[in-house]
């Protein structure tokens, strides 16, 4: 009977993380849509400002990786492996450019703002700073994962990551008034954390690559956020783009 119920375990975890994996992408997925529906996607019903050229790749390049990584977490839901394998090499080349965009983008608003002495010239290096960080550490698990490719257990965890890479920005969106950068990473946290503790509930071990990883990328963030809005930091970075 022990033996039974044991069996029935392991078989179980499979499709219980096809389903979390899929279920994480989805909110996710929509997570980013209601937050940048105004500004992006529905922008035509709304009267936001003008949005450059740059900024329309950029966000049709972040856009294209929260899909991808719905896609992909679909396809193996699926159990399509050969399609996920293939997706993935292309996967791989949009993930350089994520983290192109995403770095050219943010050094590119804080030298528009530092060098037009712009009152909002000390955010905007703040974020970069922060932002910077965030594609350091997307450039990092991403990498992990496909070195790790053949380690399915490590490979999906990484990338599970490179969500948390991403969520700063969306948060930072929230139609709230009280949105500020302690509440942004507090969320951040949370969202880390929850995915650790279920992943570590549901295999009664915490697994190295959430353990790490998660335990490095929290402690960076945490670590960087009141450093980054330090005088120190501002004038230093404030020379680099000006």
């Amino acid at each position: 009977m022990y033996r039974v119920s044991a069996m029935n375990a392991r078989k179980s975890q499979p499709r219980f993380e096809r389903r979390f994996y899929l279920g994480v992408s989805l909110v996710f997925l929509v997570l980013v849509f209601w937050t940048f529906a105004r500004t992006f996607y529905l922008k035509p019903f709304f009267a936001t400002p003008a949005l450059t050229p740059l900024l329309y790749v950029h966000g049709v390049v972040m856009s294209g990786w929260v899909v991808l990584f719905a896609v992909q977490s679909g396809l193996i839901a699926a159990h399509r492996v050969k399609w996920h394998r293939r997706v993935g090499v292309f996967g791989a080349g949009w993930a350089v450019l994520v983290v192109i965009l995403g770095s050219i983008t943010t050094v590119h608003a804080a030298t528009r703002e530092v060098r037009g002495h712009s009152a909002q010239a000390a955010e905007f290096v703040i974020v970069m700073g922060l932002d910077l960080l965030q594609m350091l550490f997307f450039a990092g698990f991403v990498g992990a994962a496909i070195r790790l490719r053949r380690r399915g257990d490590y490979h999906k965890r990484l990338m599970l990551l490179t969500l948390a890479c991403l969520l700063p920005d969306a948060l930072a969106r929230l139609p709230v008034s009280f949105m500020t950068d302690p509440l942004i990473l507090l969320g951040m946290n949370g969202w880390v954390l929850a995915c650790v503790a279920i992943d570590s509930w549901r295999h009664r071990r915490l697994h190295p690559a959430l353990g790490w990883g998660g335990a490095v990328f929290l402690g960076a963030f945490n670590l960087a956020l009141p450093l980054m809005a330090t005088p120190a930091w501002i004038a230093f970075a404030s020379r680099l783009v000006s």
